[in-house]
């Protein structure tokens, strides 16, 4: 195939769309021209535009990836993000949806970005999949267990590319972390304590008047039906995060919101993206919402508390990692150390910043170690990258699914107070512990998992 100048790029995007089937649409460079990054070849449809689902789509159009749909429930996000989509490229193509199968319905759409609430994750997840779409899906990655054990099967069943919102490893000081413990800088570990807020609990919102304009049945989707409430959804474009994500029915409280990202960066730090703890222990009052711990079968423990983000404790020392906030002490000896905190409050070195504590501790520590993690240093580019390169992202399906089945089990056992002993491989409670019942959910029809 010959291209001119007059054969515009938009153009031949329209051609395409008539050829395109459901393997990645990746044409070589020859197609495009040199000027024209790789995940320009990458055609992406969103389902959910609210406050993540919008910062996504801005990454996104930033990485030159070629935005053709949106679907959410709520008109007025639908109409934002459709404004947003057709301003960047000077053209009115993007085009909009209330149902997602529409959307996953088209051949000319290769990916898939989903930041719907997580009760709806999984579903427009197995769909995407199925049809051979490549998958981004905001953390965390399901609403339950079983979900999880599903989408690690559709994956590879279908040959796609997932990658799992958790962008923390996608932060130097996190990765400098990992790989301190991971290279036994530190000695043995031993204990590990994650931060993050309670567990989730039952939806007892009030029902209030709704204005037109959001399908509200089909945002309650599979979860329960119940009267209107903005808490859960706000009509159109929240300010902040709405606290759907507080109720078990939609999200699985703070232990999935933001420990999905510490209780991650744990399983990163110990080496177990291909496992997980064997053991759940909960907290002795049975109205705490701190105190679970997860047992590895290596006798480390991880355990759910307040604190400073996540802290690895060895028999040589300690790593404390949060978001701007680094600490290495050795053998009592305080190596490197940043708190963003404490700079705003005149306490710490004013030319000092979390970079240059991270790349002290790299330089003493890394600079020929053994074990090197995976680098990414932009979450998206990584996906855009795995798309072409079909290699596993930072994220994948097996890093995502695990991190959430941590957060499963830790809800589960506060919960029903449960002591819980589990099989990593074969997703199963053992010993007599646990139900069954508390690895899925009731789905409301039709939708099922």
């Amino acid at each position: 195939m010959k291209t001119t100048k007059a054969f515009s790029r938009r153009h031949f995007l329209k051609a395409a769309s008539t050829l395109a089937v459901t393997a990645p649409f990746i044409l070589p460079s020859r197609v495009w021209g040199a000027d024209v990054a790789p995940s320009d070849r990458l055609t992406i449809g969103f389902v959910g535009v609210g406050k993540q689902g919008q910062d996504l789509l801005g990454n996104f159009l930033r990485q030159k990836a070629k935005v053709l749909a949106i679907c959410d429930v709520d008109t007025t996000r639908r109409e934002i993000a459709q404004k947003k989509v057709n301003k960047f490229y000077d053209n009115t193509d993007c085009k909009t949806y209330n149902d997602f199968r529409e959307l996953i319905a088209r051949k000319d759409i290769n990916a898939v970005c989903i930041a719907t609430p997580d009760h709806w994750h999984a579903i427009v997840m197995l769909a995407a999949l199925r049809a051979g779409k490549d998958v981004y899906c905001e953390k965390p990655l399901t609403h339950n267990i079983h979900e999880a054990v599903e989408v690690l099967k559709a994956v590879p069943a279908h040959k796609r590319i997932l990658q799992t919102g958790s962008m923390q490893r996608s932060m130097k000081e996190f990765r400098v972390a990992c790989e301190l413990v991971r290279n036994g800088v530190i000695g043995k570990v031993q204990t590990v304590e994650c931060s993050f807020g309670d567990p989730g609990r039952p939806c007892d919102l009030p029902e209030e008047t709704m204005e037109p304009g959001l399908d509200w049945d089909r945002w309650c989707g599979p979860a329960p039906f119940r009267g209107y409430s903005p808490v859960l959804s706000p009509r159109g474009m929240p300010q902040g995060f709405p606290a759907w994500r507080d109720y078990k029915e939609y999200g699985s409280g703070a232990v999935g919101d933001w420990g999905a990202h510490h209780l991650d960066i744990a399983q990163w730090g110990l080496g177990m993206d291909d496992s997980g703890p064997v053991e759940v222990i909960p907290p002795e009052d049975p109205k705490a919402k701190r105190g679970c711990k997860l047992v590895y079968a290596n006798g480390v423990t991880v355990e759910h508390k307040d604190g400073y983000g996540v802290v690895f404790h060895g028999t040589e020392g300690e790593v404390r990692v949060n978001r701007g906030k680094f600490a290495l002490i050795v053998n009592g000896k305080t190596i490197a150390e940043f708190n963003d905190d404490k700079k705003k409050k005149g306490e710490a070195p004013p030319d000092t910043t979390c970079a240059v504590e991270v790349r002290k501790a790299e330089n003493l520590y890394l600079t020929n170690a053994p074990i090197k993690l995976y680098v990414s240093n932009q979450h998206i580019t990584d996906f855009l990258t795995c798309v072409q390169s079909r290699k596993k992202p930072i994220t994948s399906e097996q890093v995502g699914a695990r991190s959430a089945i941590c957060c499963h089990l830790i809800n589960q056992s506060y919960y029903h107070h449960a002591h819980l002993k589990w099989n990593p491989a074969k997703f199963k409670f053992t010993d007599g512990t646990g139900d069954k019942k508390w690895l899925t959910r009731e789905y409301r029809k039709p939708w099922t998992v």
